[in-house]
């Protein structure tokens, strides 16, 4: 979903919905990241530390984010800048759902400022901030 400066408006909700997390994206993630912590694999660890069940790497939420955004610029500028907070845990099975909200647009500068939002199918807010993408 590429879009050009001219397609994006003021308050416009751009959404993308991740399939359910997975174990293996989980172990997959643990290799790029060198985050071995067993919390994100091993559902016996897990629920010894108090957890209900495996979660995912808080680092994941913010790379959809990331995905997010760079899908929405495509080919047509770049993420200028990613800024988050940690809301919640994002567990196994969980479908993640990415949302990018338009809140100004600098024309000289072709810079749009976004608030961002990662939440669960539930809509349980699990990642919150904002970003900036620059058109070329």
């Amino acid at each position: 979903m590429s879009l050009t400066w001219k397609e994006i408006s003021l308050n416009e909700e751009m959404i993308l919905e991740k399939l359910p997390i997975e174990k293996v994206q989980l172990v997959k993630y643990a290799g790029a990241s060198g985050d071995f912590n067993m919390i994100h694999q091993d559902e016996e660890t897990a629920l010894k530390v108090g957890l209900p069940k495996i979660i995912a790497h808080g680092m994941l939420s913010m790379g959809f984010l990331g995905e997010h955004l760079k899908d929405i610029v495509g080919e047509n500028g770049f993420v200028k800048n990613l800024k988050v907070q940690f809301r919640g845990m994002v567990f196994i099975e969980d479908k993640v759902i990415c949302k990018a909200i338009a809140k100004k647009k600098n024309e000289q500068e072709k810079l749009i400022d976004l608030d961002i939002l990662a939440e669960t199918a539930e809509g349980r807010v699990v990642t919150k901030g904002s970003a900036s993408i620059k058109y070329y």
